[in-house]
């Protein structure tokens, strides 16, 4: 008797945008993957909530701006009801706090909508082994690679988050650059929206990070 391995189970993908055409885009192009099954199409994040039982996805490609119900809180509720569904965030926002706070509600991935379609099937690849996935433009916006600081911040900034990041004050580094402090807020906010940090903890874990505790100089 010949044995064949059994065909693996599709993936079963719900495609949640609230502009009809780009949820019928992004379905044809999943359709064309055998291993792929899009169960549906929805509208906003309160239908995912009311037809999740029902549909029972793997993994979920879930616009942030939607009416009724937005991205961010129907992954919340999707998690708390079904842990092991994988939430991907396709969305055209490309500013860090988008993407931060995607994975702070627990998305898997975050994938920009003008990203090659080939990658769409990567990251649910990725995600569906547990893995995160963030596509180029998503990376680099919140995680800069470690030659890049040089091109992001003046040198100024450098020196100001080198010392910010060993905990110094404003104070003390205005007093130890003869700027004002009002100067080093400045910069301060400037770096801070630049690396897509909020904390200065962050700073520091950023600066040790990416090497700015050597070569900074002055």
């Amino acid at each position: 008797m010949t044995e064949h391995s059994p065909l693996p189970h599709p993936i079963r993908v719900l495609v949640v945008d609230d502009h009809p055409m780009v949820a019928q885009g992004i379905q044809s192009i999943l359709e064309s993957y055998d291993d792929l099954l899009v169960v549906g199409t929805l509208g906003n994040g309160r239908d995912v909530i009311d037809q999740l039982d029902a549909l029972m996805p793997d993994v979920i490609l879930m616009d942030l701006n939607m009416p009724e119900m937005g991205g961010l809180t129907a992954t919340e509720l999707v998690l708390e009801r079904s842990p092991d569904t994988a939430v991907l965030i396709l969305s055209m926002h490309d500013g860090p706090e988008y993407i931060a706070s995607a994975l702070d509600h627990g998305a898997r991935g975050y994938v920009l909508k003008d990203v090659p379609t080939e990658e769409i099937k990567d990251a649910i690849d990725a995600v569906m082994r547990g893995e995160r996935y963030l596509c180029t433009g998503a990376q680099g916006s919140i995680e800069p690679k470690p030659g890049d600081i040089r091109s992001q911040l003046t040198e100024r900034e450098q020196t100001i988050l080198l010392q910010l990041a060993q905990g110094l004050s404003n104070k003390d580094v205005a007093r130890d650059l003869d700027i004002s402090v009002r100067t080093v807020e400045t910069h301060r906010k400037n770096i801070k929206r630049k690396l897509g940090i909020s904390s200065t903890a962050g700073l520091t874990r950023y600066a040790m990070e990416h090497g700015v505790w050597q070569g900074t100089g002055r």
